[in-house]
């Protein structure tokens, strides 16, 4: 070898190295962006783009395993669904088992990435297969895979990442490379463990409002599920109608669902004779209900944290309305003894995320069963709705629920107290 042949060679093994060192500090900088997320299903938005963006791909999947199976939990595709981020697949419910009979499952069975050129191209004899059932409904080509486990640092399984299809210079679909694999792994390696404590952080809410079910019968996880996605949703659609930065909406979002699902804890401080009341409860009983709004904010008296700003704001607001009718009203100070009933607030005066709480809690409302009341119809619902437009609710915000009413009711079929959706997922 040659003075100048060594010298090369020293530059390119030096640039190979400071390229890994580029990619590390970059995943360590990314880790430590998503470690300010809270909400799972954020989390999981970002991990994935973050992941698809590193390798080029245009599409990709999340599963978590819950009870020991692989439960769909979210997905990207820019082909199909552009970049939007509100798409009624997010709320597909779809299970898939931890055996060779999908490339997820095989995955999470053995704890081993995998690399596919070409998903309709498998070699004979190979552990596993391919399932093609999203292809076939969406109309979509699933070329080439990368599936990572998602296993932390004490060797705890927690899901499977997927991404499919990375784009070439020109757009169109090409093959993952074994460096692509690399980084995937490593990238999923230090991104199960954010996933981990977001999913413990869902629990531990979760938790708080079956308190919450203990004193009142219809304030259930899955009712607080729905709220929260609903209003999530809907802001997401109504940020994008006010022009506000993509960055901004996300940030605003991952906080909005978990304060949703917080909006009737204080409920919990109301009497279990006005509750539970099987009927319509009188003018001194609806008085007294309407104090949980009060009581609710004050449990976030001690505010560390945006979410406890946020999730005070709800719970005091989320029954405002629009034309100025609604309660508690305008107090200046929530905390006094003698707290009289202010006369309500009116349009702007209400914060965006009390106006879209208050849609998202009467649509669940209506459409479900009630102590006191049987679900109402879709249509009878929505026209309800409407008509309520410039009256109880904000009309820019009903237009931002009808505007994505497909993603409400997929999020509605999702969380049942039983039954499973029909959407298909994309499940390799």
């Amino acid at each position: 070898m040659t003075l100048k042949s060594a010298s090369r060679k020293g530059e390119s093994e030096s640039k190979e190295a400071q390229s890994d060192v580029d990619i590390c500090a970059k995943i360590l900088a990314t880790m430590e962006k998503l470690s300010h997320i809270k909400d799972v299903h954020a989390l999981l938005d970002a991990v994935l783009l973050e992941a698809r963006q590193m390798t080029r791909a245009d599409a990709g999947s999340i599963y978590l395993i819950e009870n020991n199976v692989l439960n769909f939990s979210y997905i990207h595709n820019d082909t199909l669904f552009g970049a939007s981020g509100v798409n009624r697949y997010l709320y597909a419910s779809q299970t898939l088992a931890v055996d060779n009979h999908s490339l997820a499952g095989y995955v999470a069975l053995t704890g081993e990435p995998l690399i596919i050129e070409d998903a309709y191209q498998l070699p004979a004899g190979m552990p596993f297969t391919f399932n093609d059932t999203f292809d076939q409904r969406s109309g979509y080509r699933t070329q080439s895979i990368l599936a990572a486990p998602l296993v932390t640092s004490n060797n705890k399984m927690v899901g499977v990442m997927e991404i499919i299809n990375p784009l070439n210079k020109d757009g169109q679909p090409s093959a993952f490379t074994p460096d692509d694999l690399l980084l995937l792994n490593y990238f999923a390696d230090n991104a199960a463990a954010a996933i981990e404590r977001a999913m413990m952080t869902r629990e531990i809410i979760l938790r708080m409002i079956k308190m919450c079910e203990l004193r009142d019968p219809k304030e259930t996880g899955v009712h607080a599920n729905r709220v929260g996605a609903y209003a999530a949703e809907v802001y997401h659609q109504w940020s994008l109608q006010q022009g506000i930065a993509d960055d901004d909406i996300k940030r605003r979002k991952d906080l909005l669902r978990i304060a949703a699902m917080l909006h009737d804890l204080g409920k919990v401080a109301i009497s279990d004779l006005i509750l539970k009341k099987p009927a319509k409860l009188d003018s001194e009983e609806f008085r007294t209900m309407q104090y949980h709004t009060i009581l609710g904010a004050r449990l976030f008296q001690n505010q560390e944290s945006d979410l406890d700003v946020l999730s005070a704001e709800i719970a005091l607001n989320h029954h405002e309305k629009w034309d100025g009718t609604g309660y508690p009203g305008k107090i200046d100070d929530i905390y006094q003894d003698q707290l009289p009933l202010g006369a309500g607030k009116q349009g702007e005066e209400i914060p965006i995320a009390g106006r879209i709480v208050a849609l998202a809690d009467v649509y669940d409302a209506l459409v479900n069963q009630r102590v006191y009341k049987s679900p109402w119809s879709e249509k009878t619902t929505l026209s309800y709705i409407k008509d309520q437009s410039g009256k109880h609710f904000d009309p820019e915000v009903v237009d931002a629920f009808l505007a994505i009413y497909d993603v409400i009711a997929a999020i509605r079929e999702k969380y049942q107290e039983e039954g499973s959706s029909s959407l298909p997922a994309a499940s390799h």
